[in-house]
Parts: structure tokens; C-alpha cells; sequence
């Protein structure tokens, strides 16, 4: 073969251990075989503990307020206006985004308001109407307490109360009324006290309904309790009041029909002020019980625990 030929041959890359061996002769010291010099990756300072649980409290602390500020809000029930659906000393866990603007979504289940939805809201203070401006109400400020109530008439709805029935568009709703008994107030002569000790709503016999005594209404029903003075009173010929709901509006009222101050006294509750659908019972804390003075003692004995991830319906 010529050298021409022999000089035509494309020449092959170097082994590894050529590339090598040939890095160990061009080392910096100029002595044969010596190894190259080592390569260090540059790093950034190290996380101390304090800046990692530091980082891990600033993501729980956004994630907590994303939640409870579009997902779900916990408040607490003061008044027994929702007795025995809801129970004094209840804390509620609301979903917030049930009622969202917009079509719903596989991840955000949005739908419209029923009647029969039991909602929280801010307390919008006496609707302008002269139906309203007579009546007393109690001296909530608007716009900054949350009440708990269960819609009755949705806009544009024609509700009538005839004695203790209420009528929708011309129809009887479906609800179970229940003969109920309030517990006494408190003996201090405050008159906003009513049945504030937290005891639930009793028979004539002084049973509370609650629990295995608590009436299980029909299917696509709900409990409303009254007093039997009340439930005397009732009858085709009873004085009857009627509500145009406005739209954008909603007429709502509580289960305990004789201790609820509500759409009956003060008007409607403003789409726009409802905060979303009361979902469960996360806890639930007798305030008529006896208290000592540990406070863990009265954690565990006056506790309801049989009432924790209870569903509100």
C-alpha cells in the first residue's frame, strides 16, 4: 500500500485510556503518568434548620390562606336558631366554592343555590321595604357576622306563611314539623340570652331530640320544630304574611321556627354576601354542661363527640 493511500485513512478518536494516559503526560507538574487534577462542583451555602422549617411554615401559611379564602372557612355556631339541625356550640366547616361563579369544573363542583341548602352568610341588616321597617330585629351590625340559615324561597319565589305553614309558589313545602320545647335562658336578665346555655331542643317530656331521639324526616324533607302553642295557632284561616323575593335575592329562615330571627323579621340575604353551603361538624362543644376548672377536663367531658363529622342537611 503507498503512502498516499495509508495517509487517506480517516483517523479513529483516542480510547479512553488513552485520552487518559495522555492527560497524565500533559499534567501540570510535567511528570509522566501524573493524575489529573480533580474537578469540584460549586455549591451554594447550606440550608440551616431554622431557614428550612422557616420555608416549610411560609408554604403551609399561603397554602392554609388559599383554602380559606376560596376552599373552605370553619365558623361557629353561637345561637340556637338552627336547633336541633345545627346545635349550639357546633363548629362548621363551609364550603366556600359550591356556590362559585362560573360552569362547574371536575375539580370545583360548582351549582346553583337550592331551596333547602343550608348557608352561611353576612347578616345584610333590614331589607328597604316597608313590610320590614315596623318589625324589631335585634342590634347585629350588617355586613360583619356570619349567620347560619336554611333557604326557603329563591328569587323571584312567592313565599307565604299561613300559621306555621309555608308556601311556595302556591304549594305547601315539603318539610317535617316537629313539636319542640326551647330550654329555659339564662337567669341573668339579659333578654338576648333565650336558650344561649347550648341545650338542645326537647319533647313535651323533656327528651332532647337529638341523637337516637332526634325525628328522622321523609325522604327529601327536613325537621322544623315548633311549639305546640305555635302548631295551636296554625289553620287554613290563620293570618298569613306574604314575601316577593327579589332577584338576586334569596328568603331564608331557621329550623327552630320560634327562636330564629330571620328573612321573616329583617328580608332577603344579598346573592352576594352568601359565603358558601355549611358541609360537617368538625367539632362540637356543650356549653350547657357543667364546667370545673381544668380545662382539659372540660375538653374531653363536654365535648359531643358522637357529633364530630356530622353532615349538615
Amino acid at each position: 500500500m503507498s503512502k498516499e493511500q495509508r495517509g487517506a485513512a480517516l483517523a479513529e478518536p483516542p480510547s479512553a485510556g488513552e485520552a487518559a494516559a495522555r492527560a497524565g503526560l500533559a499534567g501540570g507538574d510535567g511528570r509522566r503518568g501524573a493524575p489529573a487534577p480533580e474537578k469540584h462542583e460549586a455549591h451554594g451555602p447550606r440550608r440551616g434548620v431554622v431557614r428550612e422549617y422557616f420555608e416549610s411554615l411560609v408554604v403551609t401559611a399561603i397554602m392554609a390562606l388559599f383554602g380559606m379564602t376560596f376552599v373552605v372557612q370553619a365558623v361557629k355556631v353561637p345561637t340556637g336558631s338552627m336547633q336541633n339541625t345545627i346545635l349550639i356550640g357546633d363548629h362548621l366547616l363551609v364550603n366556600k366554592f359550591i356556590f362559585a361563579p362560573g360552569p362547574p369544573t371536575f375539580f370545583l363542583p360548582q351549582r346553583e343555590i337550592r331551596r333547602g341548602d343550608i348557608i352561611v352568610f353576612k347578616y345584610p341588616g333590614k331589607f328597604a321595604s316597608p313590610q320590614f321597617d315596623a318589625k324589631s330585629v335585634g342590634e347585629t351590625l350588617p355586613f360583619e357576622t356570619n349567620y347560619v340559615k336554611r333557604v326557603i324561597g329563591l328569587p323571584g319565589d312567592r313565599v307565604e306563611l299561613r300559621g306555621v305553614e309555608v308556601i311556595i309558589n302556591g304549594e305547601p313545602l315539603e318539610e317535617n314539623r316537629v313539636v319542640s320545647v326551647n330550654p329555659p335562658g339564662r337567669d341573668d336578665d339579659d333578654p338576648f340570652n333565650g336558650d344561649q346555655s347550648g341545650a338542645p331542643l326537647t319533647d313535651e317530656r323533656g327528651v332532647p331530640l337529638v341523637a337516637a331521639n332526634a325525628p328522622a324526616p321523609p325522604e327529601g324533607q327536613f325537621n322544623a320544630y315548633w311549639s305546640r302553642e305555635s302548631l295551636a295557632a296554625s289553620g287554613r284561616d290563620a293570618e298569613s304574611e306574604v314575601f316577593e323575593v327579589p332577584a338576586g335575592h334569596y328568603f331564608v329562615m331557621g329550623d327552630n321556627r320560634d327562636n330564629s330571627e330571620d328573612s321573616r323579621f329583617w328580608g332577603y340575604v344579598p346573592r352576594e354576601l352568601i359565603i358558601g353551603r355549611a358541609m360537617f361538624v368538625y367539632w362540637s362543644y356543650d356549653e350547657s354542661a357543667p364546667a370545673g376548672g381544668n380545662f382539659f377536663t372540660n375538653f374531653l367531658q363536654n365535648t359531643r363527640w358522637g357529633r364530630t363529622g356530622t353532615l349538615v342537611k
